[in-house]
């Protein structure tokens, strides 16, 4: 398992928009993705779970990333992130 932690920088924090294109990325893997805030989690495949957690500005969350594709996974979502939120 792999897992690294995200400062939001986007003003609005993970709405809609960019909660689906997520959605749609993590489905390019096998593994399993689960965002974590606080106590919260959800898994990033499924968007009204990610909605659920509120994300907002400044927030920090961590990605877990677990599976056979987790390097290529980890990568990629990662730069995901950064550009995107």
């Amino acid at each position: 398992m792999k897992n690294f932690k995200y400062i939001i920088k986007d003003p609005v924090g993970l709405h809609a928009r960019p909660a689906g294109n997520l959605a749609k990325k993590v489905k390019e893997y096998e593994s399993k993705v689960i965002i974590k805030k606080g106590e919260k989690a959800a898994e990033a495949q499924k968007l009204m779970t990610v909605m659920g957690l509120c994300v907002k500005q400044n927030d920090e969350i961590t990605i877990e990333i677990d599976g056979v594709d987790e390097d290529r996974a980890y990568l990629e979502i990662q730069k995901f992130f950064e550009e995107n939120f």
